[in-house]
């Protein structure tokens, strides 16, 4: 017997995650979320911020030995993440869950799939529950390892906000996958004229420890090195 809509459509993820990257809603969703942090001071959550969390969510799977078809959900999780800002950070996740779904329906993507994704963009925030599988759990790690000064708008400003100051003294970040020894190690570089190592943990402490939690999803240990000392 045939299956009616989503169900009856089958997946081409790598076809699919191309054509979600084209998609004029999907960046138009990006750009107004980005347009609105940018409103209220938040650092850059742009086009440069989801192609680097959707490629490094890619990427962790995929070193991992899991599925191409897990790390193109992956990928495609990192890219929407953050749509949900433009109707305010509050609740940023679970928005961005629902329109995810709006959109990835438009571009063909199977319903068991979508679901998956909007669980990771709902878990992508820190103090929301369980990590539930891997594609969350990529989503975690990437998400998180972009720290970089690249991401501050206005460096003239670090000096009043934590948050820039951080990233912008972060000068060099790199997640490297070791899956030999199931290691995922977050290596940063962090100029201390620019912001102490301590400052770095008053406002990221509770993203290592999601990030903890996702490399153990994944069967792995995390390991944080800042300017070439273990940390965590």
């Amino acid at each position: 017997m045939q299956q009616s809509g989503l169900l009856q459509k089958k997946s081409d993820l790598s076809s699919d995650l191309d054509v979600l990257r084209s998609s004029e809603k999907a960046k138009l969703y990006i750009e107004m979320a980005d347009k609105y942090l940018e409103a209220i001071g938040y650092t850059e959550h742009g086009f440069r911020h989801t192609d680097i969390v959707s490629k490094t969510a890619h990427n962790i799977l995929k070193k991992l030995s899991f599925a191409e078809s897990e790390a193109e959900l992956a990928a495609a999780a990192g890219f929407l993440h953050d749509i949900g800002n433009m109707l305010g950070r509050a609740n940023h996740h679970k928005m961005g869950a629902i329109l995810a779904k709006e959109v990835l329906e438009e571009v063909g993507y199977e319903l068991r799939d979508i679901i998956r994704v909007m669980m990771a963009i709902v878990i992508h925030e820190e103090d929301e529950g369980v990590i539930p599988d891997a594609i969350s759990a990529a989503l975690v790690l990437a998400d998180k390892a972009d720290v970089h000064r690249s991401r501050v708008r206005n460096p003239l400003m670090v000096s009043e906000d934590i948050h820039d100051r951080v990233n912008y003294a972060a000068t060099e970040s790199e997640l490297l996958i070791e899956p030999d020894k199931k290691l995922i190690k977050l290596l940063l570089v962090i100029d201390t004229r620019i912001s102490q190592v301590i400052e770095y943990f008053e406002i990221f402490l509770s993203r290592m420890i999601a990030c903890r939690k996702a490399a153990n999803v994944l069967g792995c240990e995390f390991q944080l090195y800042i300017n070439n000392t273990r940390l965590a």
